[in-house]
């Protein structure tokens, strides 16, 4: 399996500067979301499937979590699933800016 692509938050920034077409998505627990998030649609890692079935085909996708763990954890998943989306993980989470 390919390793994950990982982008760092400063190029996240400049993507969303540039109106870069790609959903981000906060694959944290609703509570964590609540108390903190940099506005990703929430998608907990248990409502994964539902949504990676609606996503549309060749989108591209910015996963985040607390530290970056989950997100990989759901990198993994959307890969077995739809093999024609472009994942990208946010390296280190959002705990630095937390």
């Amino acid at each position: 399996m390919n390793s994950i692509q990982q982008i760092d938050l400063r190029t996240l920034k400049k993507w969303q500067a540039q109106n870069k077409d790609f959903i981000l998505v906060d694959v944290r627990e609703p509570h964590e979301h609540e108390a903190f998030n940099i506005g990703g649609q929430l998608v907990p890692l248990s409502d994964l499937g539902p949504f990676i079935e609606r996503v549309a085909q060749n989108s591209c996708l910015v996963l985040y979590c607390r530290k970056g763990l989950r997100s990989q954890l759901a990198i993994q998943r959307i890969r077995r699933q739809r093999k024609d989306l472009d994942c990208y993980n946010l390296s280190g989470g959002i705990y630095e800016l937390m």
